[in-house]
């Protein structure tokens, strides 16, 4: 009698493929949970350490430089409120120590590797690189030799080369992560969330930064205002971004550092730093993945191709996360992983779910996007929007932030919220309590009635719903939010001056 159930069991098991999941950082690691979660005996192999860039070199450690900016940052500023402090002092090995205890942290007490390990997923860390000897082949670096029925690709990326003489003498932005010291001087190729998130840290430890953006702004897959806020504020802290500077024609070893040599229009230029970083593009991390033996062929950027199944054209090979070269977010990743294995173990059914995109930069100031962009929003919707300035709003006054806006891209028609915008303290925040409302596809008058706390900076979202209920006519009942007593049509008007819309497109307004 109790034999049958563990003979069941057996049976069940048999039936369900072995899975080999590459790479283990967010895609990864949520592809092997979700199969071992559906009984597959399930292998997770990672070149490196358990975590992938998010955890080793990029979101983690970006964010914790960017805290230790922020503190500086802060102390500089406490003497307006009568604190007094003393210019901040950098101590670079102390931080560099403690951003490796928050990484090993980060890998050590992860909720996603108790879960992996308690489902018994194998995990192999530290193996090197992958390689495909046929379909259902993989070897690894340290020798280890992996086969298994179903596969998923979960490599993620790595920043893009230059085919430019001196390319050897630049850095990316790992490595400028791992300095032992503050550089004087840097200059940054790339004006995209890793290259200004790097220089934002370290103009604020000290360094001149130059910014370089080949393109006519920075940001250029954001709105453009809020590329318009970032380069400004950029250049008011004593940053130089220079857009369409036009194409490098060499880096060259110097005795103080490394020379740039490029082409600006009918010119030759030249720019000179201690350090150069090259954050100019993403490409998928394959090169040494031997795609050809699985079937595979990647394009011209080691990406990919996958259908609404994250299934590749060689049908048992899955791929999620960075190596599909789609929106290259940890968000995104999670729920393409998920995908991913669902549909490796159980067979190609289940569709990847439209979400609302959110992106974001630990830049100072901070900026954040929820949905549709303005110029998007305009290709398929007639359109208003309604900024609120932070020099006009109680909190950033208090805390003396008053640089930035929040704005909505509203649909006249439903008056439902497309998109959200934001630049400025606590931008990150803000914009994610948009992504809530634009999928609760709540209108903008009903947004404006939630009675939020005051004064925070998650306001500054209501008042930009309640001038956008106002341009559309829309009456909103503020008893529910009535602040301090105000009336409810007085309110509004004594704590903050929205901007009126603009029917023109964003980047063609008068600044």
């Amino acid at each position: 009698m109790s034999e049958a159930p563990n003979q069941t069991q057996d049976q069940n098991r048999d039936e369900v493929p072995d899975v080999l999941v590459i790479g283990a950082g967010p895609a990864g690691t949520v592809a092997a949970l979700r199969a071992a979660d559906l009984g597959a005996r399930t292998r997770l192999v990672t070149s490196s350490a358990f975590g992938g860039m998010a955890a080793n070199d990029g979101p983690v450690p970006v964010r914790t430089l960017a805290h230790a900016a922020r503190l500086m940052r802060n102390l500089r500023e406490s003497e307006a409120y009568g604190i007094e402090a003393g210019p901040p002092l950098l101590d670079y090995s102390k931080l560099s120590a403690r951003v490796r205890a928050v990484v090993g942290e980060v890998r050590a007490h992860s909720s996603l590797r108790e879960q992996i390990d308690a489902a018994g997923v194998t995990v192999h860390e530290n193996v090197g690189a992958a390689r495909f000897e046929d379909p259902h082949t993989v070897t690894t670096a340290n020798g280890m030799r992996l086969q298994a029925d179903k596969i998923i690709l979960c490599v993620g990326g790595t920043a893009r080369p230059l085919d430019v003489p001196g390319f050897h003498l630049t850095s990316t932005h790992s490595a400028a992560l791992a300095l032992t010291s503050v550089p004087s001087s840097m200059l940054i190729i790339g004006g995209g969330a890793t290259g200004l998130q790097v220089a934002s840290i370290f103009h604020s430890f000290g360094s001149r930064v130059q910014v370089f953006e080949r393109g006519a702004r920075i940001l250029s897959g954001e709105d453009a205002d809020v590329s318009a806020a970032v380069a400004a504020s950029f250049r008011n802290a004593g940053m130089t971004v220079r857009e369409n500077f036009g194409t490098p024609l060499s880096f060259e070893k110097t005795t103080t550092g490394i020379r740039m040599n490029f082409s600006s229009q009918t010119k030759q230029e030249s720019a000179e730093a201690s350090l150069v970083v090259v954050a100019a593009g993403w490409i998928a991390d394959t090169v040494k993945l031997n795609l050809p033996a699985a079937g595979l062929a990647p394009d011209d950027r080691g990406f990919i191709e996958i259908d609404e199944y994250l299934q590749t054209s060689t049908s048992h090979i899955y791929a999620a996360g960075d190596v599909t070269g789609r929106l290259m977010l940890v968000p995104q990743a999670l729920q393409e992983g998920f995908v991913a294995a669902t549909n490796a173990v159980l067979g190609p059914s289940l569709q990847l779910a439209k979400r609302v995109s959110l992106s974001a930069g630990f830049t100072d100031p901070e900026y954040a996007s929820a949905g549709l962009t303005e110029a998007k929003a305009r290709e398929h919707h007639d359109v208003l929007t309604a900024t609120v300035h932070f020099d006009s709003t109680m909190r950033t006054i208090i805390d003396g932030r008053k640089s930035g806006f929040c704005k909505l891209v509203v649909d006249r028609k439903t008056a439902n919220i497309l998109g959200c915008q934001v630049v400025g303290e606590r931008a990150v925040e803000i914009a994610q309590a948009a992504a809530l409302a634009i999928v609760a596809r709540m209108r903008v008058d009903q947004l404006a009635r939630v009675p939020l706390a005051f004064p925070s900076y998650t306001g500054n979202l209501a008042y930009a719903a309640a001038s956008a209920a106002r341009q559309l006519e829309l009456q909103v009942d503020w008893e529910a939010g009535n602040i301090d007593g105000l009336s409810s049509t007085g309110a509004l008007a004594q704590l903050v001056r929205p901007t009126p819309s603009d029917s023109r497109p964003a980047g063609q307004r008068q600044k």
